[in-house]
């Protein structure tokens, strides 16, 4: 298939960051409003599971579900990690919430859940997960790209990182 802009918008490239009314097609049903397409938006600090998120944006509208599982990894910036614990200021859950909000009215027929956990994790646990339902893929996966960049650039939650060799630091989620 060529690079090149193809005339239906579902097929194609997916054009992230590309103009979210550029995806939609004649013919979809009419969005709900934003507010009611925002399936969730938590910090928790038990497990959270790509699973929930997909079930919490499930609807027969929907032709695409594209989820992010972002998880502890045991290494990073060459080192290796231990494990975490991630710190969120008391007004993240509200950021995170208006993040969600936020890409639900750029993305007029996606539906939006997010989690984002804090405490203690291991490795392999859960950090991030998400999932953005859409009638079309391509909307889908503009839209959860955007969900997590968003997420990681304004939501107030920090990770304390202990390392294998005993040393750690803190790293700011924001930006």
């Amino acid at each position: 298939m060529s690079t090149e802009h193809h005339p239906d918008p579902a097929r194609g490239r997916t054009p992230f960051g590309a103009d979210p009314s550029a995806l939609r097609l004649a013919g979809d049903p009419a969005p709900d409003p934003a507010a009611a397409r925002v399936r969730g938006a938590e910090i928790a600090a038990q497990e959270v599971t790509v699973t929930a998120m997909a079930a919490a944006v499930a609807d027969a509208r929907c032709g695409a579900v594209v989820t992010f599982d972002g998880v502890v990894r045991d290494h990073d910036g060459g080192r290796g990690v231990h494990r975490l614990e991630y710190t969120a200021h008391p007004t993240a859950g509200e950021e995170l919430a208006a993040v969600a909000r936020e890409i639900a009215e750029r993305y007029p027929d996606c539906r939006v859940a997010v989690a984002h956990r804090h405490g203690p994790l291991a490795i392999g646990d859960s950090a991030l997960v998400c999932a953005v339902a859409a009638p079309h893929r391509k909307q889908a996966f503009a839209a959860c790209d955007d969900l997590v960049d968003t997420v990681k650039q304004r939501v107030p939650i920090w990770k304390h990182q202990v390392f294998a060799d005993g040393t750690s630091e803190w790293v700011g989620a924001l930006g």
